[in-house]
């Protein structure tokens, strides 16, 4: 058995993984499909429904302007997957090639990499971002995927510098560098491969966390902007309204909560299942 389908096997044993890759599939479905099934668009009123709590015309309610909540939430939660998704491939991407770079050439490259992730690691990004925050105002929701990526691969290449530094030594690289190989073809065809399960669960858990981080953001008016709209800016405007109006806060904080964990039970399977040994150690505990 080759290990990429041992690889599934592991995964397809841990049902909290499997419900969670399901869950994930079934809201980027939801995400994507259900405003085609509603009547409604999220810039959209009814200005005979303001306020309303869910019923039959509005599955989720309305919101004081009479926008449908469903059609609100499902904007939101795409936008949210999608910052997601493209922060964790931008910042395990960023971080592979770093990393790798500075373990394969070592002196002067080395040290300018490692000058910069230390010094990134330990500027306040949220602070950083909250000052820059004002010229991000009427600018596309791509700047606010840089941003956020820019500071979520520090750590990651660090470890993969780490891991370099032993792979380098393997047989495997130092044929490749005894056949001539240009640096650039043994770090990505011997060396980036062989961290596939780090990089990996290392994407897995940055999705989430640049969905929280994101959340956040534009909870306190830093991320998304009006008009258009995320998660986080829809908990942030309907926080007040969470005891008067719950469907307005509760629909939008629930979609949020199960996305994080179910990337989260995922994350966690594809680890076990990448390194059995991380469930031993577990048990031992």
């Amino acid at each position: 058995m080759t290990r990429g389908r041992l690889v599934l096997v592991r995964f397809a044993r841990n049902r909290l993984a499997l419900a969670g890759l399901v869950v994930i599939a079934v809201l980027f479905l939801l995400a994507f499909a259900g405003p085609l099934l509603s009547p409604w668009r999220y810039d959209q009123q009814d200005y005979d429904a303001f306020l309303q709590p869910p019923y039959s015309a509005h599955v989720f309610g309305t919101d004081k302007i009479g926008t449908d909540v469903f059609a609100l939430v499902m904007r939101g939660l795409q936008k949210s997957l999608i910052i997601g998704l493209l922060v964790a491939l931008i910042s395990t991407t960023v971080a592979a090639v770093v990393g790798a770079a500075a373990g394969y050439f070592l002196g002067a490259a080395d040290r300018a990499l490692m000058w910069l992730v230390d010094l990134l690691l330990v500027l306040p990004s949220f602070l950083i971002i909250a000052i820059l925050s004002p010229m991000f105002r009427g600018a596309s929701w791509w700047l606010l995927v840089v941003v956020l990526a820019g500071f979520q691969w520090m750590i990651t290449a660090r470890i993969v510098r780490g891991m370099t530094l032993t792979l380098k030594e393997r047989e495997f690289v130092k044929a490749a560098r005894f056949m001539g190989q240009p640096a650039r073809t043994i770090i990505a065809k011997h060396i980036v491969p062989n961290m596939a399960s780090l990089l990996i669960i290392d994407a897995t858990v940055n999705v989430g966390s640049a969905v929280l981080a994101e959340t956040g953001l534009s909870y306190l008016g830093f991320g998304v902007q009006s008009p258009d709209v995320s998660l986080g800016t829809l908990i942030g405007t309907s926080a007040e309204s969470a005891t008067t109006f719950p469907w307005l806060f509760l629909f939008p904080a629930g979609f949020l909560v199960v996305f994080v964990l179910a990337v989260n039970w995922v994350g966690d399977g594809l680890r076990d299942a990448l390194d059995p040994m991380s469930v031993r150690k577990g048990v031992a505990r």
